[in-house]
């Protein structure tokens, strides 16, 4: 390497350090570019996904995909510049099926409209976010709770992983059953988890990155990983201007979407808040007193984001729960995220080579990813039960009811309840006791 390619080479790296102090927070621009890569080579899913499910209430499946792809880019920059931290972001698995098929479908509103009732709760979590009372919820969440939540989303993680390489189906008598383990792709899987489990044991760099490019190949002469049908793929303004800017907000503001509204609110908030805590936990980003840094940046990064996706053409964007592959390769600071966000662009315009990634290939990374989150539960004092039964509930729930959120208003409810009738209940935080509350009202009035 010549003198000036050095030069170059340190100026960009110090230009790194400054912006992310990645020394302090023990990584280096090599690691972080790992972890961003990882991060994205997990949730790249969502540029298909999303489109999908929304091109059933008539918008174009395209327009969509780069409707997802911005609104990625632009959340996840904002979360490392704002917040510094490897978390990325982009529209909400759950959020989309809850637009299409109870705003749109169930409730007959356009899409239009929907996107209107998206924008506004964006707005809400910006207000929240500015004054603080997201910050003040996440510092209201018990100890315990912290620890359950950060396994229970582990338990998800690996849940999903496990539905995405099939090694686990439905089954009318017993809700779930163990897969057809002949079909190639779930051999697939199975190999992508030996893999991956071999790589981190014998301590790789990238082992999870690296894990899901090997399975991938290795799908081809499986038959599970298909030839690209092509490598480059301009996206173009005009693909994109059928959703864009097209939101409904005066539409939105009718008495009846309050209720829709609210919801987005809700379960953004703190299926958000569960991702922050779960995450944080394992990538050590809690101070001693169990808080997060910068907490309300962070937040506040996720509701301009859900702001900004609603004028791409996208429902509610919000913090997602892969950045975790990326922290358990060392990613610790924004530079994660802005690699995870350069990838999302890219991917834009190879779409066609980023298609043929199989989820095979990626559900090896998300059952890994979740044995490692699940270690939290060492942190909850199990032979205390007016902590263990709320940690328990809360940690279960996550992935028996599919939801983070709704794991998290368990775990509320239960606990202040068994504090107060064991005689305990000074020791809850005030906050805890409103939020309980208003748990019990979401179950009754909306389900």
């Amino acid at each position: 390497m010549s003198k000036a390619s050095m030069n170059q080479t340190a100026q960009q790296e110090g230009f790194w350090e400054k912006q992310f102090q990645l020394k302090e927070n023990n990584t280096s621009v090599r690691t972080e570019v790992i972890a961003g890569i990882t991060t994205f080579m997990t949730m790249a899913y969502i540029l298909f996904v999303n489109p999908s499910i929304l091109s059933e209430t008539g918008m174009p499946f395209e327009a969509v995909m780069i409707a997802t792809g911005a609104s990625a880019i632009v959340a996840t920059l904002l979360m490392a510049f704002l917040a510094n931290y490897p978390f990325a972001l982009a529209p909400g698995m759950g959020l989309n099926a809850y637009f299409t098929y109870s705003v749109v479908f169930g409730m007959g509103y356009t899409w239009q409209t929907a996107l209107g009732a998206v924008f506004i709760s964006g707005i809400v979590f910006i207000i929240l976010s500015v004054t603080g009372i997201r910050e003040m919820i996440i510092d209201a969440v018990p100890a315990t709770l912290k620890s359950a939540i950060g396994a229970g989303i582990g338990l998800f993680i690996a849940f999903i992983g496990l539905q995405n390489g099939g090694l686990v189906q439905p089954d009318a008598a017993t809700i779930i059953s163990i897969g057809n383990l002949t079909e190639p792709s779930v051999l697939l899987a199975c190999l992508g988890i030996l893999i991956t489990g071999v790589l981190l044991a014998r301590k790789v760099n990238g082992a999870i990155l690296w894990g899901i490019l090997a399975t991938a190949v290795i799908g081809i002469p499986m038959g599970v990983t298909p030839m690209p049908e092509g490598i480059v793929r301009f996206p173009s303004f005009s693909t994109w201007a059928p959703v864009f800017g097209k939101l409904d907000i005066k539409g939105a503001l009718s008495l009846g979407l309050v209720e829709v509204v609210f919801a987005f609110l809700f379960v953004d908030l703190f299926d958000t808040i569960g991702t922050l805590i779960g995450v944080s936990q394992q990538g050590g980003f809690l101070d001693k007193d169990g808080r997060l840094p910068r907490a309300n940046k962070a937040l506040l990064a996720d509701s301009i984001g859900t702001v900004v996706g609603s004028i791409f053409g996208t429902p509610t964007v919000t913090t997602y729960v892969e950045s975790a592959s990326g922290v358990a390769v060392g990613g610790r600071t924004g530079l994660t995220a802005v690699v995870t966000a350069g990838c999302f662009f890219l991917a834009l315009f190879f779409s066609p080579i980023i298609a043929i990634v199989p989820s095979a290939a990626t559900a090896p990374a998300l059952i890994v990813v979740g044995s490692m989150m699940v270690r939290s539960v060492l942190d909850i004092k199990w032979s205390e039960m007016d902590e263990a039964i709320p940690a328990f509930i809360a940690m279960i729930a996550m992935p028996f009811t599919y939801s983070i959120a709704t794991g998290i208003a368990l775990g509320f409810i239960v606990y202040p309840v068994i504090k107060v009738l064991s005689g305990k209940g000074k020791d809850v935080h005030w906050l805890t006791y409103v939020l309980a509350v208003l748990f019990v009202l979401r179950f009754i009035y909306l389900g």
